[in-house]
């Protein structure tokens, strides 16, 4: 039973790793592409792979840390219990203020694919509305509204990919033979295609609403991380053998670039409609993220945090376990 003043524990493995994937697969994949190959050309490629061998150590220490501390708060509650009570203040803050700051990112975005011209700040704070709307209806509105998002997503990427190669012969040019910017080119490259992979610590902060949250963040974390990898490179190799390193680096739209290059006209619009449930997806994850944990976890990790050591004191003084020492949740 889940202590009083706690989240309800709903989802599983496949729900958290729904909304890791609702994170991941953002507006990044519809753009991130062009200026890495401006970096690197095809070297993109090992820059993409330096992206993931990053992306997983850092993916496998938060899944450590969500191991160990169950519950939410994420960074806040990592940053406290490791560091002290003002490492964890400023690391929780620091979460926030940031992903308040991408919140504002992806609206926009949204709004560039969505809205008529001029009218892109109202589309953008209607949708942070209509998707703060959804995750104040719980957290499994907000997983069953991600998984309709994310199968959006991958079946648009895999129309683009196959309206993408149908058309003419694709030039599969070894990556050595089109890498151009040295190692720096492709560390640069690595730096930007990493950002595409963040959103895997969303998961971290669902530990009061998962199931055996020990054994489902860590699992839900590599899996996500896992299918955005293969997603990523199929995509990366697809608009490297139809644009060209050259022409993808110049593309301000590299799907719907490589898309009208193939024989499916018709398959345009559908890029446009993917990059706004992308956008959409990733906004509803941050939103769900920090709307939520801003005003809760910190002052439930805190409680629990002066919880323990106030149980702890009392057992000691009075001889009682500290099971039986009364709950910070009534004080709270």
């Amino acid at each position: 039973m889940d202590a009083p003043g706690s989240l309800v524990r709903r989802l599983g493995t496949p729900d958290a790793v729904v909304i890791g994937l609702g994170a991941m697969l953002g507006a990044g994949v519809f753009s991130v592409f062009a200026p890495a190959a401006a970096a690197a050309g095809s070297g993109l490629v090992v820059g993409l792979v330096l992206a993931a061998l990053v992306a997983l150590a850092n993916a496998t220490s938060s899944a450590q840390l969500a191991a160990q501390h169950p519950t939410s708060g994420g960074t806040y509650v990592y940053g406290r219990e490791h560091l002290g009570p003002w490492w964890g203040y400023v690391a929780g803050w620091g979460f926030v203020v940031g992903k308040t700051a991408s919140c504002a990112a992806m609206a926009l975005v949204l709004a560039a694919y969505a809205a008529p011209s001029g009218w892109d700040r109202p589309v953008a704070a209607g949708a942070v509305v209509a998707l703060t709307a959804v995750g104040y209806r719980g957290i499994t509105r907000t997983a069953k509204v991600a998984r309709v998002i994310v199968v959006v997503v991958l079946v648009v990427l895999a129309t683009t990919v196959s309206a993408s190669l149908a058309g003419g012969t694709p030039a599969w040019v070894p990556v050595p033979d089109g890498a151009h910017g040295g190692w720096y080119g492709i560390l640069q490259s690595a730096g930007l295609l990493f950002f595409a992979f963040a959103g895997y610590a969303r998961l971290a902060t669902l530990g009061e609403e998962v199931r055996d949250p020990r054994r489902t963040i860590p699992r839900a974390i590599l899996l996500a991380l896992g299918i955005v990898v293969a997603v990523y490179a199929v995509v990366a190799v697809t608009l490297l053998a139809t644009l060209g390193p050259d022409g993808l680096a110049t593309s301000p739209a590299p799907l719907s670039d490589a898309v009208a290059a193939g024989p499916w006209a018709w398959a345009g619009p559908v890029v446009a409609v993917g990059a706004v449930a992308a956008s959409a997806g990733a906004l509803l994850a941050l939103l769900a993220g920090v709307a939520g944990r801003r005003s809760r976890w910190p002052a439930r990790a805190t409680c629990r945090a002066g919880s323990r050591r106030s149980t702890r004191a009392s057992a000691c003084r009075t001889g009682q376990s500290s099971r039986s020492a009364p709950s910070c949740w009534s004080s709270c």
